[in-house]
């Protein structure tokens, strides 16, 4: 299913999410519902992430690899697709040039 271009009626703290020394920077998106979404943007480099809820992560603009917690492999993923994280788990994203624009909803 495609992801939303744009996100209506939503609060956004003004305090963005900071991670590995400004590489990877998001902002909180509130609905609502009560559900939570992520909108970010990540730089070129690698980096690991812990989930404490499960996760869809659709990419928005640009390309990126990941590896999910426990898989020797990583997986490429461009604009227009997503990937799935589960809950208590971990992930690496690499982004190898340019920017990664991404949507992370937690499911």
């Amino acid at each position: 299913m495609p992801f939303p271009t744009q996100i209506d009626q939503v609060s956004v703290p003004v305090k963005a999410n900071v991670y590995f020394d400004g590489k990877v920077v998001s902002h909180t998106l509130l609905h609502a519902d009560g559900s939570k979404q992520t909108l970010g943007l990540i730089q070129p480099g690698e980096y690991r992430f812990s989930t404490g809820a499960p996760e869809r992560m659709d990419i928005v603009a640009g390309n990126c690899r990941v590896r999910l917690a426990g898989l020797p492999d990583w997986s490429g993923y461009a604009a227009g697709e997503s990937f799935d994280v589960p809950g208590d788990s971990a992930f690496e994203i690499a982004v190898d040039d340019g920017l990664c624009e991404y949507l992370c909803s937690f499911l």
